[in-house]
């Protein structure tokens, strides 16, 4: 069944992700001179109005810093420490050693409940496609991964099976993300989820729950479930000048 096209991008969102874009990948580096609004105006063909949302969502978000009659320029992207980097789970299990694998076990599109649509910012009804997807090393259960992937943001991600990558991997490579947020809990399998990890119901696990967003956007929420034993976090850290 065709879906209907998704709602025309607005102007502030194209000239958003193409800042944005020109930042994340370098092509303007730190201390690059950003475009005055009145030049990016008459670029886009927009009011400044405009512009200067799109600039003040930047600065927000750490990109470029502001100052009165100087102008806008790209801060360096070092200041921001990541705690925990986003990792692919084919990564993890191939830097153990082990061979790697996936399985997709559900795959379908909802509406979401007006709880659950509170939870992520969305309108109740928002499509999402939710995807389970095992992970396994050497054909054994590596981790189980719930994803909800909000298909506003991603709608070419409703036809998609999953089959040559997994959605993480998947989404990585089409979907890039401005902000993440890491959620790291100590719980006990579930019947299920015990079942499917080929452990014992009650056994210790470590789950890792992510969010990502685009521009403000929600992308995806997952949750990923490893038994307790097979999976280690390292964070390096450097200390601050002074510190």
């Amino acid at each position: 069944m065709d879906q209907a096209p998704g709602p025309a991008k607005s102007l502030h969102d194209t000239i958003l992700g193409e800042i944005e874009a020109r930042i994340l990948s370098g092509e303007w580096p730190p201390g690059h001179q950003v475009p005055s609004e009145l030049e990016l105006s008459e670029s886009y063909g927009c009011s400044r109005m405009t512009v200067n949302k799109v600039m003040t969502q930047l600065a927000q978000a750490g990109l470029i810093r502001r100052r009165r009659r100087v102008g806008s320029v790209v801060l360096p992207q070092k200041d921001h420490v990541s705690i925990l980097e986003i990792h692919d789970v084919r990564d993890d299990v191939e830097a153990a050693g082990g061979r790697y694998s996936h399985r997709i076990l559900a795959r379908d599109t909802q509406g979401l409940g007006a709880e659950e649509a509170a939870r992520y910012g969305l309108a109740e009804g928002a499509a999402a496609l939710r995807v389970l997807c095992l992970h396994r090393s050497d054909d054994r259960p590596f981790a189980l991964e719930d994803r909800l992937i909000f298909l506003d943001s991603v709608p070419e991600a409703a036809g998609e099976p999953f089959a040559a990558a997994a959605p993480g991997l998947w989404l990585v490579d089409h979907v890039p993300w401005s902000a993440a947020e890491n959620q790291i809990a100590a719980v006990a399998a579930g019947a299920e989820e015990a079942a499917r990890l080929e452990l014992a119901e009650g056994a210790p696990c470590l789950a890792i729950s992510r969010r990502t967003w685009k521009q403000g956007a929600p992308v995806t929420a997952v949750r990923f479930l490893y038994p307790g034993g097979l999976h280690r976090l390292t964070a390096r850290f450097t200390p601050r000048a002074g510190g």
